[in-house]
């Protein structure tokens, strides 16, 4: 991505911690997945690495969010960080055109990270509370 001269804080919270940021910071109800901060912190040459901003990720939504798509944890974690990330160099998702070169980045990225993975965008379906009996009785005809 050409940033070896920048650094980023990640922090990961709980619910609690993410509903209590997104009401400061933008006046919306409860908890997001990932809150991105940029900083104008232009590198110096020869200096200490510039800050890039701080990314802030609820590992509870993101566990909560991958059941629900029956992704990895871990995969949805460094979806939202590459997301994260993305805004911080300027990205944006407000219109249908910049949502769409955001989408195509992070892809791009998922796939450096994850090499030949794809992945179901669609969430996973609801688990019965209690499943149908099978068509037969077992050990029967």
């Amino acid at each position: 991505m050409g940033l070896s001269d920048r650094e980023l804080s990640l922090t990961l919270v709980g619910d609690r911690a993410m509903a209590r940021l997104n009401r400061e910071t933008f006046g919306r109800r409860g908890p997001t997945n990932v809150i991105a901060f940029p900083l104008d912190d232009p590198p110096t040459p020869g200096g200490p690495p510039a800050l890039l901003g701080e990314v802030v990720i609820s590992l509870q939504t993101t566990r909560r969010q991958a059941q629900e798509f029956g992704w990895p944890w871990q995969e949805l974690l460094a979806f939202f960080l590459i997301h994260g990330i993305l805004h911080l160099l300027g990205y944006d998702h407000g219109a249908p055109a910049a949502e769409a070169r955001m989408t195509a980045r992070t892809w791009e990225l998922m796939g450096v990270l994850y090499p030949g993975r794809s992945w179901d965008l669609e969430p996973a379906p609801p688990e019965p509370e209690n499943p149908p009996d099978p068509p037969f009785p077992k050990g029967g005809t």
